[in-house]
């Protein structure tokens, strides 16, 4: 075994191998792995496969780093070339996650968990243990009661999605319109439909909740609109 070890790697022995590199490697997994981990059980793009990969490759870019740094004879190499380009590879990697529709932008709290866990995948590759371990504990807690509390105390927009029934489409869509220009709220789709006799004009909207409301009271107080119903939608999180 040590024959076969020494013939694979024969400047670094066994012992300092798995303190130094599967010990680390495994950290970042772990820690990586936890926060996708909290992702995926919130339905998120980057779940936990996608965190546990990228803590993992930037704990692994950051050994390399080190390891050459050490194994190269020449005197200029820069020991942070290879841990630096991980910064703009998850620039990449993030603006792929944050998506646009409409005035409505998403994904901007997934890229920068995907920011941040690359960071703590660098810390552990590092060495910096405690460091990483307590940034995993701040990105839990920023991301599990943080977000509580924005819905608790409705910081957070809501989608929901709402029903008008009437005799006339026009008619519908033009109130509809007018209490939207009202009240400054954007509709996100609409669509018509005939329905029992009469149409019926269904469409969503992005908006706290004390909005909402208002949205919904002007709407049942509006002349010609036989019928309202609101039915709730996600909150619009990232």
């Amino acid at each position: 075994m040590h024959l076969l070890w020494e013939t694979f790697s024969p400047k670094m022995d066994l012992a300092t191998f798995v303190s130094e590199t599967v010990l680390k490697l495994v950290v970042a997994a772990v820690l990586g792995g936890i926060i996708g981990l909290e992702r995926e059980l919130r339905h998120k793009p980057a779940g936990l496969r996608t965190n546990m990969f990228i803590c993992f490759g930037a704990a692994m870019f950051t050994l390399l780093s080190m390891r050459y740094s050490h194994s190269t004879s020449g005197a200029n190499f820069d020991p942070s070339r290879i841990a630096a380009q991980i910064i703009p590879g998850i620039g990449f990697i993030g603006a792929g996650a944050i998506l646009h529709s409409g005035a409505t932008v998403t994904g901007v709290t997934t890229a920068a968990t995907l920011f941040v866990v690359a960071s703590i995948g660098m810390a552990v590759g590092g060495g910096e243990y405690l460091s990483a371990i307590f940034a995993t504990i701040v990105i839990l807690v920023a991301l599990t009661l943080l977000g509580k509390m924005e819905a608790r105390f409705n910081f957070k927009p809501l989608t929901m999605c709402y029903e008008v029934m009437g005799n006339y489409p026009d008619q519908l869509i033009a109130t509809v319109n007018r209490v939207m220009e009202e009240l400054r709220l954007i509709t996100k789709s609409i669509s018509i439909a005939p329905a029992n006799g009469g149409h019926r004009v269904q469409f969503t909207v992005d908006a706290k909740h004390r909005d909402h409301m208002a949205l919904l009271k002007k709407l049942q107080s509006t002349t010609g609109i036989v019928r309202v119903e609101s039915i709730r939608g996600n909150e619009s999180s990232e």
